[in-house]
């Protein structure tokens, strides 16, 4: 979440002021390095739990406010869109039955936040991207209202202006423009922390760079956004794309981004890799800072180190070095892995903590040196091709040697893993709890992410799209409550949807997208045979600039054709003169009422959908009886359920 108490750095006043106590801050940690202040006896795991809120019909609720206010509940905090919110998961000390006990305290959490939200007709769920979430979700009307929150907005659009493009290519592509960064709220994980001694974080950080494309593959949980199948765990490429603070330059010059897996392996200190931060990434937020750390030092008192903390909380790199203070009062290092996705279960979750912490810890002891194993780029491209492709990828692993992911983790991961958590000693029943569930999932192939594609598939077939992710959404929070891993759910139905209510729905959930356009300036004939190619009705006319100029029928061709076939001549005949010019529209936030209501009045057989002039997308009566096919689909279920019942009593 980051320090709340923070504003933007907007002058060169305040941009000095600040860097002057980051330096300090570096500084500080230097000295506290280099004469052993930190903790080593002890080592502790810890883990933030990010959800997003639904309502019954399985769209995002901006409730998060409300919820902490009844809350009232430590571990609970703000996350960026009110439709998200987080929880915390105090400390445990990194021996015995730990990960059992992180999955009680997860579960604990989760129940506490379920009677709250049962009391807004509202659920919580785990999920890395929300299946329901629409573009309309994700204006700033749903930002959480809360400085910190509205000084990243602004430093954002100050940085690379209010223009955000957004292009992912998989199965489908996603090329979209938004308004605001807000587009990064649609992403929540699950985030393990992991403390590490001052003299083993250098070697451990790079096993953690290593090991990150098959902990990710493992996990993924995040194919789609938009109704777009997309990379198997999207959440990598949207991150990076939505915190991207570079323009486009016409030269070739070096720019990283702000989400990052970095550029090279860490060498000599910890203290380089915040260096680097401060060299490559300027500073956006500033804080009074009242404490002196120079002074804490040669008083020997632990110092919070607030600035650096501060700008850490603003380079995010997917494997994050943390600085903290335990309750003894002596600082500690941690890592901060935020690779995971949330969900599918807390059990999954814990899974893959365990898989992870197991692998930090048995690593050096079976390889040694990862740097001398590996190429840098080689872990970097492995952890692209886990994102893009998901449990199935092809790696490039120790001395250059090919291998795919599934045999990787079975044949050397899993077991290394299982020797790292005996090392601390961790219950054996734990290690083959959660190490078995890794096992099974890698066996049978099933992550969170082919789960959701295999469920769409068949769903697509039966129902609408807008169904089939309420679907996938309502199948999610059934098995989430069960707490059963993802490798034994069976494919989300449409019975599985408590509630469906196509009322509830906004244009852009149902409108078509895959449109075909002409300009004013070709053949009617193309537009006849583009007509009749695709057995449609209407046929949109746009500019250069993708902007709706008018409206082609197939009426109006026939009474065209009709015409010339009485009385021939030679001319050429374009668009323009058959079309109808400022047709009528909508926009997508409309609802599904407004949107009958004006062919209702107007008589029309289709309804163009416009952005701000631009032509997103098309309303006809097949979008209609599609989604009166469901209703009356879901109305026969409930009929046949309600007779089942009654021959039961």
């Amino acid at each position: 979440m980051g320090d709340l108490k923070v504003r933007l750095a907007k002058t060169h006043t305040d941009l000095n002021r600040f860097t002057r106590y980051l330096l300090k801050d570096v500084e500080a940690l230097d000295i506290m390095l280099r004469e052993g202040w930190f903790e080593t006896d002890v080592i502790r795991i810890g883990a933030e739990q990010e959800m997003c809120l639904v309502d019954r019909h399985c769209k995002p609720a901006p409730l998060n406010m409300q919820l902490l206010e009844r809350l009232k509940h430590p571990n609970f905090v703000t996350e960026l869109a009110k439709f998200n919110i987080e929880a915390n998961v105090p400390p445990l000390v990194f021996e015995g039955k730990c990960f059992s006990e992180l999955e009680n305290s997860l579960l604990n959490l989760m129940d506490t936040l379920r009677q709250v939200t049962q009391e807004h007709d509202t659920q919580a769920v785990l999920t890395g991207i929300l299946p329901t979430i629409r573009k309309f979700d994700i204006n700033l009307d749903n930002l959480t209202p809360v400085d910190r929150y509205y000084s990243l907005m602004e430093a954002i659009n100050m940085l690379r202006g209010n223009r955000y493009e957004v292009r992912i290519e998989g199965l489908d592509e996603l090329n979209v423009v938004v308004d605001s960064a807000l587009i990064e709220a649609c992403n929540t994980s699950f985030q393990v922390h992991l403390q590490i001694k001052p003299e083993e974080f250098v070697r451990k950080y790079n096993v953690a760079q290593a090991i990150a494309a098959p902990v990710l593959a493992i996990a993924t949980n995040s194919p789609m956004l938009f109704g777009k199948r997309l990379w198997a765990e999207t959440r990598i490429a949207l991150f990076r794309q939505s915190i991207d603070t570079r323009i486009a330059s016409e030269y070739l010059r070096e720019r990283s981004p702000r989400v990052t897996f970095g550029n090279q392996w860490l060498q000599g200190s910890l203290l380089d890799m915040y260096k680097e931060d401060i060299m490559r990434f300027r500073v956006i937020f500033m804080a009074d800072i009242e404490e002196d750390v120079m002074e804490c030092v040669r008083n020997g008192q632990t110092p919070r180190l607030r600035a650096l903390n501060i700008h850490n909380s603003t380079v995010y790199r997917w494997n994050r070095a943390c600085y903290g203070i335990s309750p003894n009062g002596k600082p500690h290092l941690r890592i901060e892995n935020r690779v995971f996705p949330s969900g599918p279960t807390v059990v999954d979750q814990v899974a893959n903590a365990a898989f992870w912490i197991g692998l930090m810890n048995g690593f050096e002891d079976a390889y040694g040196d990862v740097t001398k194993l590996m190429e840098f780029d080689d872990a970097k491209s492995n952890f692209l091709a886990a994102a893009r492709v998901g449990l199935g990828s092809k790696f490039t692993w120790f001395h250059g040697r090919k291998i795919i992911d599934m045999e990787l983790i079975r044949k050397e991961l899993i077991p290394l893993a299982k020797e790292g958590l005996r090392k601390a000693n961790i219950d054996s029943n734990d290690i083959e709890k959660y190490l078995g569930i890794i096992e099974a999932r890698n066996e049978t192939g099933n992550t969170g992410s082919r789960w959701i594609l295999n469920s769409y598939a068949k769903l697509i077939k039966e129902t609408t799209k807008e169904e089939a992710m309420a679907a996938i959404t309502a199948a999610m929070i059934k098995n989430q409550f069960q707490n059963e891993p993802v490798h034994t759910w069976k494919d989300a139905n449409t019975s599985d949807i408590v509630e469906y209510e196509p009322t509830s729905l906004i244009v852009e959930e149902f409108m078509t997208t895959d449109l075909f356009t002409v300009k004013k300036e070709d053949l009617v004939e193309l537009s006849a045979d583009i007509i009749n190619w695709k057995k449609i009705r209407y046929l949109p006319v746009e500019d250069d600039q993708g902007r709706l100029i008018g409206l082609i029928s197939s009426r109006a061709l026939l009474r065209h054709f009709l015409r010339k076939s009485r009385y021939p001549d030679n001319r050429d005949t374009c668009v323009e003169e058959l079309m109808v010019k400022n047709p009528i529209t909508i926009t997508p936030q409309a609802t599904i009422y407004e949107a009958m209501e004006i062919m209702r009045t107007y008589q029309l057989g289709c309804l163009p959908v416009v952005n701000k002039d631009s032509l997103v997308g098309i309303i006809t009566e097949a979008n209609f009886l599609d989604i009166t096919a469901s209703l009356l689909k879901r109305l026969a279920q409930k009929r046949h359920k309600r007779r089942e019942n009654g021959s039961l009593t």
